[in-house]
């Protein structure tokens, strides 16, 4: 069965909305496309998907826009080639290799797992929520940016019950971000 895992950018304070300050840099921009490439396919609700798509889909000239750094470019050629699954009851059609996911999400989400592959990576905010809750997040990783928001949606709010995790990797970068990789721990009988 290949491993669900759960990235996203967090504030020390919690919140994990992308303008909070998230700006990414060199060191957790290579750190996020080596995140992207242990994945098979990527899953997304339906505001992340079109929030990623409208940032790091190629142009149809082929050309990344200005304003994208080269050191951005190895993240949005690996998104850019990524399957993708997109969660949504209001889109009636997908693009960008990717499939819409109507359904049960826990059913749905359950059987991708079950594929042949190395992961699957989650990302947004209210689809992850949903998935811990299920226990279908089989690792979190949180780059914790240097900064307090103050404001915005907090990480996993809302959490019907408490996950108890265990830290398996923790990396610093020279910005002051912390990357950090938990594992759900399991009850033993």
């Amino acid at each position: 069965m290949r491993p669900l895992r759960y990235s996203i950018n967090v504030t020390l304070d919690g919140c994990c909305h992308h303008e909070a300050g998230l700006s990414p840099d060199e060191e957790s921009m290579r750190y996020w496309t080596s995140e992207m490439a242990r994945a098979d396919a990527v899953i997304f609700g339906r505001v992340t998907y079109e929030m990623m798509e409208s940032a790091w889909r190629r142009p149809a000239s082929g050309t990344w826009p200005d304003w994208m750094d080269e050191w951005k470019i190895p993240f949005a050629e690996t998104l850019d080639r990524a399957k993708k699954h997109v969660v949504s009851t209001t889109l009636s059609g997908v693009d960008w290799s990717a499939e819409l996911v109507r359904g049960d999400v826990g059913q749905a989400v359950q059987r991708l797992k079950q594929e042949p592959g190395e992961g699957l990576f989650v990302g947004g905010v209210t689809l992850p929520l949903a998935l811990a809750d299920l226990g279908l997040i089989d690792e979190y990783v949180f780059l914790v940016q240097p900064v307090l928001a103050g404001h915005g949606p907090t990480l996993l709010a809302g959490l019907r019950e408490r996950i108890q995790l265990e830290l398996v990797d923790r990396q610093e970068f020279r910005s002051g971000v912390v990357a950090q990789r938990y594992r759900p721990t399991r009850a033993t009988v």
